[in-house]
């Protein structure tokens, strides 16, 4: 009998990705396609979901060629992508109305503002477990209603669908215009201010307060169904699961049990700790959100404190400084100094998110001397990253009156062992990095594969999770205060940077 593969496809912030896992849970093929990112404007991301769409299109039948795999060898399919990035698109044509708003986009900023001026506004966090905030998919959607001419009655007459990039793939892989099915996951659905975080059903208080179409919206199903099959690409695959990124990080993490964290180091990034069964309202700037649902299983819930910039960081370093060449050159440069020099850098760039939650704020480069050179520089790059996961960290133990005995990680950036050991070092835990580093595309298979028995249950999931790295602490406890002390004051210094803009 042939040989028997989980897929995945991996919608990211910056580039789609399909991957072949065997039932070991190892990588066999991958193909891949970055996309182009827009700025129109200050502040403004945006992405064209139709070239995402053709990405896909090459690139699943790349991966079933480079393997050697038919499609009938396949037996499922898991969806994982970018979570809070909004499109719109035409029912009938399969045409977006305009480019796709990625989540890092603050353009709603006036409106985050206007909305949490009225009444009502303070039970929003109640009903949807996030705080108003840009990062969001609900004031992306109100935005274009209010600024697209005409989109606002096709949505009341029911002519345009509304979703995160899984509804999207989904609906276009499923038959488009011709009976595509028009679905999302509780997992995305939980990122867009208007799902009830309790009954994880569209809110009708929540559509009502941001002025929202219900017909806009998809069917919201469990994380781990078998949704259809496709019809378009490469036709006849079983589509058994769509999760949000780090939902699937946390998943391909094997982080099951009530406690479990994992973090997720890419453009942004995201700490999860699992739940259980039990809702966590949190006190101290994080965000409530589901962690995964099994079938007809209860859902999982998780608490998350997202970063916006780390990845994005670097990027900057090298595309808009110069100072590197590529990416990975960034560890080769702070390795030629042995601290930062007194500098820190705060990248604020679309305000900060957990567990400050201050839209307004803007990033800074502070502690410069004449002594600072671009390594000192390179340095306070990677430890922004460490920084910004010590102040989700003390969040978590803060809510829950645990601390953390170790971290697990995953994603780009922990290629980088000078961050890895940075990270162990201001959170004075172990850090452990899995053998699979591709946990995110790794989670969206083992969801699919457990909805058509491929993998038996979670603990034969548990089985396949193997050490690759791990960090230890290093530092002294005073330094170690010392220096969080001076990061905390570099924060304080971004608050309140950029004021409402005059009406003209």
């Amino acid at each position: 009998m042939a040989q028997r593969y989980v897929m995945a496809i991996d919608q990211g912030t910056t580039s789609t990705r399909c991957i072949l896992f065997d039932q070991s849970a190892r990588l066999v093929s991958v193909a891949q396609r970055e996309h182009r990112q827009y700025h129109p404007r200050p502040g403004w991301v945006e992405q064209d979901a139709v070239e995402i769409w053709r990405n896909v299109d090459r690139i699943m039948p790349h991966a079933l060629r480079d393997a050697g795999v038919s499609a009938d060898q396949v037996v499922a399919l898991g969806i994982t992508n970018q979570r809070e990035t909004a499109v719109v698109w035409d029912r009938h044509t399969g045409v977006p109305v305009g480019r796709a708003i990625v989540w890092e986009d603050i353009r709603t900023e006036d409106l985050v503002g206007e909305l949490g001026a009225r009444p009502g506004s303070d039970a929003v966090r109640d009903r949807c477990g996030l705080p108003l905030a840009t990062y969001f998919s609900a004031p992306k959607l109100r935005w274009l209603l209010d600024n697209t001419p005409g989109l606002r009655d096709r949505a009341e007459r029911g002519d345009v669908l509304f979703g995160t990039m899984d509804t999207w793939l989904i609906w276009n892989l499923t038959g488009g215009v011709s009976g595509g099915l028009h679905v999302t996951d509780v997992t995305n659905a939980s990122r867009t201010m208007l799902m009830n975080i309790t009954t994880q059903q569209w809110d009708d208080e929540l559509l009502s307060f941001f002025d929202i179409p219900a017909r806009l919206l998809p069917e919201i199903r469990p994380s781990t169904e078998i949704h259809g099959r496709t019809s378009r690409v490469v036709p006849g695959i079983t589509i058994a699961a769509a999760l949000g990124d780090q939902h699937a990080a946390l998943f391909g993490q094997t982080c099951f049990a009530k406690g479990e964290t994992k973090c997720t180091y890419g453009t942004g990034s995201f700490l999860l700790m699992n739940t259980g069964e039990q809702l966590v309202k949190s006190e101290h700037g994080l965000l409530t959100t589901i962690g995964y649902q099994i079938g007809g299983e209860p859902a999982t819930y998780a608490l998350e404190g997202s970063i916006a910039v780390t990845g994005s960081l670097v990027q900057w370093f090298r595309d808009k400084l110069g100072l590197i060449q590529s990416a990975p050159e960034i560890e080769t440069l702070a390795r030629t100094v042995t601290d930062n020099g007194g500098c820190y850098i705060v990248p604020a760039f679309s305000g900060l998110f957990a567990p400050h939650w201050h839209s307004e704020a803007r990033g800074i480069i502070v502690g410069l001397t004449s002594y600072i050179s671009k390594g000192h520089l390179a340095r306070a790059v990677l430890e922004a990253t460490a920084w910004q996961t010590r102040e989700v960290v003390d969040a978590m133990t803060a809510e829950l009156g645990v601390a953390s005995t170790a971290l697990k990680v995953d994603g780009g950036m922990t290629a980088d062992h000078l961050l890895m050991q940075t990270i162990a070092d201001v959170l004075d835990v172990p850090v452990l990095r899995p053998m699979v580093a591709e946990t995110v595309s790794l989670g969206a298979a083992y969801a699919a594969g457990l909805a058509v028995g491929y993998w038996p249950d979670l603990e034969g999931l548990r089985r396949n999770w193997h050490l690759a790295a791990r960090w230890t602490p290093q530092w002294n406890a005073a330094d170690r205060e010392d220096e969080y002390a001076n990061w905390k004051r570099a924060v304080e210094l971004t608050f309140g940077w950029a004021k409402p803009r005059r009406s003209r």
